[in-house]
Parts: structure tokens; sequence; C-alpha cells
């Protein structure tokens, strides 16, 4: 007789390619899905039990020694072989081996396809709320360092241009409103991941008088899928999740992009911990963002991910193909990849050290308190318009002089309107601006520390 893969290869006249084998084989990335492979086929055989198509010593038999392959696996005992494929095929064939013939009834009812399907949820699943926790960390550590700069001083930017002065706390509490959509994303991505496959068996279900509710019930779902054609083809979550992931990604690079900015000598706002950069093998003064720019570069990968699951999936017809078995790798990195870059930002910021004196130089350059001026002489009776005009003068007569609007005399501004009076200093200065905007989302200290209450308030409720 012909050798072929035990598990299907009865139809077959000849042996697979030992190339092919190779080429086919998923073994050598989906074995990091063993728990849950085996968590889903422990619940699959209480069901099979529970609705008496195996019997309960058959079920006994089977958990124990599932339990025993899980043991094994994680001792490093386990010798996974390429000619079983596959995960799953390596745990049965496992388990078949300590239990005898009992174990090949494990596979009643279900296929493959539903199989790897449901693992997969599980896995995705478990890595959101993993995903989720270390979001939460990374703003804890933004809230905490924004209340720490509050009061810190530093130019807002509009086309890398300066545009108004901000504070540094503000600008932390803007990247800590991305993290807070990332989270719900993810945990509005978990809830259509949390829906069990398992049962539909290849394509159609099965002829067993199988219970889908009692192993979804088992395996933590919300409920059992309702198309068993879709259950097995269906990729939507894996898509869902990536794009979540490069969401996520792209709000680190431009926290990235900042922080490398703000580390350089030509800004020199802030200092990153010596942990977190390296040196260089040439220039003995170097001290480079190593993490954030390596950040900022993954997520390039993630995107690729995400573009790779789209194209997979975009031309398959129902139900299952092999080209699904495609998904796991970009998966697998979007998801190392998030949980390593949310890992690295979440103990390098609660570090960083900022440099106030060269944050309220910089915001002191660029006329940054030029529409206060325009806004100050609005509320004198100047249309919009008019005001910004006079402003735009004033600025330019500014730049000849080589002065801050701050330092001009009073006589100089009154040049340009003679609605311009002594008070007009007190909205000119960086304190001042900062202070005037004080108003739910806006920039003033208090309003800062406010936001940050009702973050710390909402990161409590999770």
């Amino acid at each position: 007789m012909t050798q072929t893969n035990s598990s299907w290869g009865g139809r077959f006249a000849e042996a697979t390619d030992a190339f092919v084998a190779e080429f086919t084989a998923s073994i050598g990335f989906d074995a990091r899905l063993y728990r849950h492979d085996i968590e889903g086929s422990i619940a699959h055989a209480t069901m099979l039990a529970k609705c008496n198509v195996i019997a309960e010593d058959e079920k006994d038999a089977i958990v124990h020694g599932l339990k025993e392959v899980q043991n094994d696996i994680e001792n490093g005992d386990m010798q996974w072989s390429v000619a079983l494929e596959d995960v799953h095929m390596n745990v049965e064939a496992a388990l078949t081996h300590k239990i005898g013939i009992v174990g090949k009834k494990l596979h009643t009812g279900r296929s493959r396809n539903d199989q790897i399907a449901t693992d997969i949820r599980l896995y995705v699943r478990e890595e959101i709320d993993h995903l989720a926790a270390e979001v939460t960390r990374l703003q804890q550590a933004l809230i905490t360092l924004a209340q720490a700069e509050a009061n810190t001083i530093m130019p807002g930017f509009t086309h890398l241009q300066t545009a108004q002065p901000v504070t540094f706390g503000h600008h932390l509490m803007a990247w800590n409103e991305m993290l807070q959509r990332d989270f719900e994303r993810l945990l509005d991505c978990r809830k259509r991941v949390n829906i069990m496959p398992l049962g539909a068996a290849a394509l159609a279900g099965t002829t067993y008088p199988i219970d889908r509710s009692i192993t979804a019930e088992l395996l933590g779902f919300e409920r059992p899928t309702e198309n068993s054609l879709d259950s097995v083809s269906d990729r939507d979550f894996a898509i869902e999740f990536t794009h979540v992931g490069a969401l996520i990604m792209m709000h680190l690079s431009r926290m990235s992009e900042e922080l490398v900015l703000w580390a350089s000598a030509q800004f020199d706002f802030i200092d990153l911990p010596d942990r977190f950069c390296t040196g260089s093998s040439i220039m003995p003064q170097k001290k480079n963002p190593d993490v954030p720019e390596l950040v900022r570069g993954k997520t390039g990968r993630v995107y690729g991910h995400l573009m790779s699951l789209l194209t997979l999936m975009k031309s398959q017809p129902l139900a299952y193909n092999k080209d699904n078995q495609e998904d796991k790798e970009p998966l697998f990195d979007t998801i190392d990849t998030l949980a390593g870059s949310l890992r690295a930002f979440a103990d390098m910021v609660p570090h960083i050290q900022a440099k106030r004196d060269n944050m309220e130089l910089a915001a002191a350059k660029g006329y940054s308190t030029a529409t206060d001026l325009a806004d100050y002489l609005v509320k004198k009776g100047l249309p919009f318009r008019d005001a910004h005009e006079v402003v735009g003068e004033s600025v330019a007569f500014g730049i000849k002089e080589g002065k801050d609007l701050s330092e001009l005399t009073l006589e100089q501004l009154q040049a340009f309107s003679d609605l311009i009076t002594a008070d007009v200093f007190d909205v000119l200065t960086l304190s001042g601006s900062v202070a005037a905007r004080d108003h739910l989302g806006g920039t003033a200290p208090n309003q800062v520390k406010a936001a940050c209450e009702r973050a710390l308030k909402k990161l409590s409720e999770r």
C-alpha cells in the first residue's frame, strides 16, 4: 500500500511529493496555536459526550490525553512533524499515540476547516485582551506625565511651523485620545472575533446530533456562527483586527516622529532614557532614539499585512480554500509587532524628561501669540478679517525689527491700531495665551488637569 498522510490519504494512489509536503505544511508557524487547539478539542469532546456521540469514558480518556500532550509540548518533549502538516494533526497523532484508537474519535463531527477557524479566534481574542492591557498601561504613563507637565509651555505646530502656544501636558493628552480610540476599537473588534465556528465541519455542518451552544459556552464564545459556509471561510475578523493594528501603529508612528524630532539637538525639547537609545560605532557623541525610530519603521510591515490579508481574501469562492493557510503569518506578525511596540512605549514614556526652559523658549519664537492679538482686537470691536490684517502688519514689522510681538512697545503696536491699549501685553505673554483657552478641550493648565482626571477615571472603570 502506498504511504500517504493518514488523515486524508485513503483515496490517493501515490505519496505526496517531499517538496510539496514541505511547501504545504503549516506546522512551522501554526504550532503557536497548540493551547487553543487543545482547548477547543477538550470542549468539542465534552460536547460530543453530552450529546451521546461518544461515551463518557472515551471523553475522559481524550481530555486526560490532551492535557498530557499539552504538558509534553510545554516541557519541550513534543516532536513536531512536517509530514502531519499542521498543529491539529500533530496534536491528534500525539493523542492517539498516548490513548490508542479512542484518540481517533476526537475528530468526529468537525473538520480542520472549522477547527483552525476556531483556534485563530481563540488566539486573537486572547491577544486582544493582552494588547488592550498594554494600551491601558501606555495611557496610564501618558496621563501621569501629562499631569506633571500640565503647566509646561511649548509651541504648538501646524505644517511643522510654530502656530500657537500649548502645554506639553495638552500635547500628551492628544496622544492619549488616539489610544483611547484604539482601545475602543480593540474591544469592538473583539465582539466579532468572539463568535464560534466549531461544528460547521468542512463546510456544510455535520450529520451527528451535536449541540454547538454547549461548545460555545465552554469556550467562552458569545454564540455559535449562523452559517456553516461562512463559518469556515470567513477571515473578516482577522482583517478587521489587522486594520485596528494598523491604526495603532500609525498612532505610535506619529508619536515616534515627534519624539525623534524633540530629542534632536535642533529641538532639544526632551531627553529619552539611555536604556531606550543606542550610540554610534564611529561618532562617540551620538545618542540615537532607536526605539521610536524602529516603531516608526515597523508600522510599514503592519500596513503590508493588512493589504496582504485583503488581497488573500478578495477572489476566494465559498467555502474554505488552501489560500487561507496564508492568513496566519501576517496575523501573527501583526500581533507580535503590536505587542513589542506597545510594550516599548509603555516602558519608555514614564521616563521621558521634559526640557521645560527649551520648550518655553521655542514657544516664544515664531510669533505664536499672533492669534491672541487678533482675538484681542476682535473683542475691542474690530471685524476679524481687519484684525487679521492688522496683526499681519504687526508681525511683518516685528520680523523687520527682529522682535517678538510681546517685545514691541505700546507705541509701536498702536501704530497699527488705536484700539490697542496697555492691557494688550496680558494676552501677548505665553502664560496668558494658554490660560485664556480655558474651555473643555482647551490647552489651559487647569483644563489639562481636568482632562487627566477624566481620563484616569475611564481607565479605572475598565
